[in-house]
């Protein structure tokens, strides 16, 4: 079974790992990447898909530039010390050949679904903001999309970048409370599955020997990310964020999921934060399970998902 999909992402190193991943994967076809802000800044999100596709011999993939800000809230800068200033851990780059689509993000993703009408699995793995700026371009959107797959937001893991938000659902909470509660079918892989899984350098050797020029880049920005990995939280090798929402569609058997409702808190102190009230459960008010429901993972066979991309990869 093959399944089309887009990629919507802000790489980033482990975005350039997922990236890498649907551009190799023979049941994954690659309808295009959009890209965002996030990890850095939206023009460098573009070079990077765009230099992405082409080491892996695949400049035919469209790549359409999105969201450069949050919808509402003031933009942070992005994380050089986890990513790199220009987003792959500050190896040196060749130049880019490519250009991007002359469609915005939110139209390419709406004309995307558009063709193939219940076909298309949007795959989101930055901050939410141009699904949601193509859910205001086409409400009707959600009735033609297959699933949506999101990487982001945390229900039992607590948070990445405050003690309760992971870092998509932080950079634009309020765009990921509209895409999380529209009512589309969707999968939420947050860190309670991610967090259970590390790539390992002996994994990391084996995915750049296997990927030629790409794998140098892949390589090379995870001894990067790995650095980071080992001095703010002691672990030797990194967790592939993005790449779980494709191990998530491709090998689903590794996840352990929950049907409930979610929501995003967009102010104050626990702005970020993704709230989960499971399916069929009563609370004190009506309004904890008044989202439409969704599938969210809550955890992971670790080792599993990490031998899965690397197998993929190597």
């Amino acid at each position: 079974m093959t399944h089309p999909i887009t990629s919507d992402t802000d790489p980033g190193v482990d975005d350039a790992q997922a990236i890498a991943i649907a551009l190799r994967h023979p049941e994954l076809e690659l309808l295009g990447l959009t890209t965002t802000f996030g990890n850095v800044d939206v023009e460098v999100a573009t070079r990077n898909a765009l230099l992405l596709a082409q080491l892996a011999g695949r400049d035919e993939v469209p790549v359409a530039q999105g969201a450069a800000a949050p919808l509402a809230k003031t933009r942070l800068p992005p994380p050089a010390h986890i990513h790199g200033g220009n987003g792959l851990g500050d190896i040196p780059l060749p130049a880019v050949t490519g250009r991007s689509d002359s469609r915005c993000a939110a139209q390419f993703i709406v004309e995307t679904v558009d063709a193939r009408p219940g076909e298309v699995t949007l795959v989101a793995v930055g901050p939410l903001g141009n699904l949601a700026a193509a859910l205001q371009l086409d409400p009707g959107i959600v009735e033609r999309v297959k699933r949506v797959v999101v990487m982001g937001g945390s229900i039992r893991e607590g948070g990445n970048v405050t003690p309760v938000a992971e870092a998509n659902m932080f950079n634009d909470p309020h765009a990921a409370r509209r895409v999380l509660t529209a009512g589309w079918p969707l999968t939420l892989v947050g860190l309670d599955a991610t967090h259970r899984c590390v790539l390992t350098a002996e994994q990391m050797a084996r995915i750049e020997a296997g990927q030629g020029e790409l794998g140098r880049v892949l390589a090379g920005s995870y001894a990067f990310y790995r650095d980071f990995y080992r001095a703010f939280l002691g672990i030797d090798g990194c967790c592939p964020h993005d790449s779980c929402a494709l191990a998530w569609l491709l090998r689903p058997e590794l996840f352990t999921t929950a049907r409930g409702h979610l929501n995003v808190v967009t102010e104050g102190i626990a702005e970020g934060q993704t709230l989960f009230a499971p399916e069929g459960r009563a609370y004190a008010q009506q309004r904890w399970s008044s989202t439409p429901p969704v599938e969210v993972c809550l955890d992971a066979r670790g080792d599993a998902v990490s031998d899965w991309i690397a197998e993929v990869l190597g």
